[in-house]
């Protein structure tokens, strides 16, 4: 009689080296790659808050868990991954994009890294020694562009974003590849020490199972069930013991309160906990507070925060400030009302929320006066991400300045405190504020970013002119009816192409910011691939002041509004790589005024 053998599920905990040692796919029946931004730039910030300290050394300790994946076996060897694709993904995105920036700075290349990225492996139904990348995908949405990452036969740059799936992850490199930039600077030595960090103390759980069936059923189960108690759970339980058990109904009432104000707003509860700390209290500035520190901090600081005297009265605090930043996540000052520059800064900041401490610290400002904070930390925030600021240092100052701002009551005040914390930081980094707009290209930051600087050149030449309220929402350039326009289009005839002057280096001044304006859709599609000449009658026909000047400068009168606005504008009549490098220079001086850049620091002493 033959024994029966019931097949395993089996679980292995595995650094992402170990990991990357074996060969995924992922089945053309699984979704396709969906991540965005936030998710891709919070994996990362989160991995850089656990490894790095203030001065962006290497903290000792503590691996880092990932989660789970699922995967079933293949007959050629490999892992079919049916839970944590898109994770897996990011990962193998993120180790790509190491690779390619140590290559861009002609660095040595590391032995390690390209066999976690390909390697030889044997095909276990034909025996045969077989390449592979580490990750494939096999639906046809994908087009092969992981494939073509890994093997750099086209850079991400260069390849055409044909379907949504194509889009999503030229972004996520995209996005990895900034993020790697800043908090890195493309160094060698920090590049290789951040692998092995990523590779060593990172760790996820890896489900083995024997056939897909038994996989979708694990992935069921894991997605179904919760998880242990976190920070947010013993705080809840920190408040009962403190409370009377007369008070349980209301405390129970309020406690919900809080968890549906986040959770309507889609906020994660520890990530306002954190905010919420260091916008009201004093903190070690120079390491922070990391979530697995929440609830200590808590209970080392109960009197502090009044959970000894009053848990009732604290957890209403808590549930105020929760209102209020449910309101800051939806462009809204705390009672309510739409900002402008909030709605600026949420298009801005993509997976970025540290000014979320300084705007609870501010939040009972009158309302005109939270305006203008929000304004000051609007440029204050811009200029931190075009010079390239570590996100360090924006939860760093933003903890660190809270103390002064709780204090403010007034607008002699609040100007106080802009001019010492805000101007004088934006003045120490204005020589690096001018050559980054000078440099700008497309490639050298997220295609969202760039759309918000052309939206913010455009919309301020418009208020300068006109000074209507009705140019005060930045959606109205940024929308599906504005397109990036390039001057020297991407894709030119021949003819075009042939006539630049300087041809060999065209796709270098396709992608300058001198090169690019907002167009509307409707003239955009007319003027297409054409010529300067054949384009300067839609840009004629622009309502946009800054486009409209590339063929005209509108004039009205004598010394009018309009004149004053439009006065430094250039008026081009051919379009050469000098004509792209002053309109870039120009727009890098109004850059300025948009952002109220103030002089250089050595100018303010």
């Amino acid at each position: 009689m033959t024994e029966f053998v019931t097949p395993k599920i089996e679980s292995q905990d595995l650094t992402v080296g170990e990991l990357f040692k074996d060969f995924y796919s992922v089945p053309d029946f699984q979704r396709e790659y969906v991540w965005q931004r936030e998710q891709v730039e919070k994996l990362l910030q989160d991995l850089y808050d656990e490894f790095y300290d203030e001065e962006r050394h290497v903290l000792a300790g503590s691996e880092y868990f990932l989660g789970s994946i699922v995967a079933c076996k293949a007959d050629d060897g490999t892992f079919q991954l049916i839970d944590g694709q898109q994770r897996m993904t990011t990962l193998y995105l993120i180790l790509c994009v190491i690779r390619d920036i140590l290559v861009e700075t002609s660095a040595q290349p590391s032995r390690v890294l390209d066999s976690q990225i390909a390697d030889a492996a044997t095909d276990l139904r034909t025996y045969e020694e077989v390449e592979r990348y580490r990750v494939t995908l096999q639906y046809e949405d994908s087009e092969g562009i992981l494939d073509k990452i890994a093997s750099r036969t086209d850079l991400p740059s260069e390849t055409p974003k044909t379907t949504a799936s194509v889009r999503n992850i030229l972004s996520a490199y995209q996005d990895v590849h900034e993020f790697l930039t800043t908090n890195l600077d493309t160094d060698p030595k920090r590049l290789r020490e951040f692998h092995g960090i990523l590779t060593t103390r990172v760790k996820l759980i890896r489900i083995i199972t024997p056939t897909i069936a038994n996989a979708l059923k694990v992935f069921e189960t894991i997605n179904d069930r919760g998880v242990g108690l976190n920070a947010m759970d013993l705080l809840k339980n920190l408040l009962f013991m403190r409370t009377d058990s007369k008070d349980y109904p209301k405390l129970k009432d309020q406690w919900k309160k809080l968890v549906d104000t986040l959770d309507v707003c889609r906020e994660k509860p520890l990530r306002f906990l954190r905010y919420y700390i260091m916008a009201h209290h004093e903190i070690v500035y120079h390491r922070g507070i990391r979530e697995d520190e929440i609830y200590d901090w808590f209970v080392t600081h109960s009197s502090e925060c009044g959970i000894e005297i009053d848990p009732l009265g604290f957890l209403e605090r808590l549930i105020e400030c929760a209102q209020a930043h449910a309101n800051f996540l939806s462009s809204k000052d705390a009672q309510g009302n739409e900002n402008r520059y909030l709605r600026n800064l949420a298009l801005l900041g993509g997976a970025l929320r540290q000014q979320y401490i300084l705007l609870l610290a501010g939040r009972t400002l009158p309302p005109d006066l939270f305006d203008n904070l929000c304004r000051a930390i609007e440029n204050l925030f811009f200029c931190y991400i075009i010079t390239r600021e570590p996100t360090k240092t924006f939860e760093r100052n933003f903890a660190r300045w809270s103390a002064d701002l709780r204090g403010v009551k007034d607008e002699k005040g609040l100007n106080a405190f802009i001019e010492k914390y805000f101007v004088k930081d934006m003045a120490s980094r204005a020589d690096r504020f001018d050559f980054a707009f000078r440099e700008l290209t497309q490639d050298r930051i997220q295609q969202y970013r760039m759309r918000y600087i052309l939206a913010k050149l455009t919309q301020y030449i418009e208020e300068q002119a006109w000074g209507n309220p009705a140019y005060g929402r930045l959606d109205h350039y940024i929308t599906k009816k504005v397109e990036i326009e390039h001057i020297l289009p991407t894709n030119p005839r021949p003819d075009v192409r042939a006539a630049f002057d300087k041809e060999d280096e065209y796709g270098m001044y396709v992608v300058h910011l001198g090169n690019l304006t907002l167009l509307e859709k409707t003239i955009n599609s007319s003027v297409s691939n054409g010529s300067f000449a054949d384009k300067l009658p839609g840009y004629k026909q622009s309502s946009f002041l800054l486009t409209k000047s590339l063929a005209e400068k509108p004039q009205v009168g004598v010394n009018t509004q309009l004149n004053r606005a439009v006065q430094n504008l250039i008026k081009f009549d051919k379009w050469d790589s000098a004509a792209i490098e002053q309109r870039q220079v120009m727009l890098a001086e109004l850059a300025r005024k948009v952002w109220d850049m103030p002089g250089r620091a050595e100018e303010a002493n």
